[in-house]
């Protein structure tokens, strides 16, 4: 009995040994496995949608990214090109609870998880697209939990030089508003005039 509660710590030891409760290791910058040991991901599809704030990118122009969905505690991003399973582009300052990971030779070149704290939809990631790409799009391995992971969950298709994020449609959209607002003043102007006019004669 004391051999198999010895053996059964020991095994534990060596799971254990295998996860990265503080970030995906460099290895798995391309295949995006987790090494949960022999854990495999999840095969039913993820239950989360990775949202760029935009269509489409320009260069050195930042694009925020969410991972919408459940509540996940692992996480490893990256922006990649095409067929191509090198990451690319330059992620910003990384939010609460996740870290930079090297890949690719870029310091910057990916974001994991730095424990396993929650993370959520209101994690807000930030990414600034390189010189040259084309047909950008997002790929995460988002994990629940050690055991309970999503491989390749995939955004959109960005297109290059159709927008650049949030930042240019809220300033349309305030640049819009002004217009409207003084077609309105101008209007309102004239019709005093015509009632002044009126009462003059």
């Amino acid at each position: 009995m004391d051999v198999l509660i010895l053996g059964f710590i020991v095994l534990q030891f060596f799971t254990c040994a295998t996860c990265y409760p503080n970030g995906a290791p460099a290895s798995a910058c391309v295949d995006m496995m987790p090494k949960h040991g022999a854990v495999q991901p999840q095969p039913s599809p993820a239950p989360y949608t990775i949202l760029p704030s935009s269509t489409g990118f320009q260069t050195g122009k930042p694009i925020t990214v969410i991972i919408k969905g459940p509540d996940y505690r692992g996480v490893l991003l990256e922006a990649r090109s095409g067929s191509d399973t090198k990451a690319i582009g330059t992620w910003q300052t990384p939010p609460a609870n996740t870290k930079f990971l090297a890949c690719a030779g870029n310091p910057q070149g990916a974001i994991t998880h730095a424990n396993t704290n929650i993370k959520n939809s209101n994690t807000i990631y930030t990414w600034i697209p390189p010189a040259a790409a084309t047909n950008v799009y997002f790929m995460a391995t988002v994990a629940q939990q050690r055991t309970v992971y999503w491989l390749n969950v995939k955004s959109a298709n960005l297109t290059q030089g159709s927008g650049g994020g949030t930042q240019l449609n809220v300033s349309d959209s305030a640049e819009t508003q002004k217009a409207v607002t003084s077609f309105i003043l101008a209007l309102l102007f004239i019709a005093l005039l015509a009632n002044l006019q009126y009462l003059v004669e």
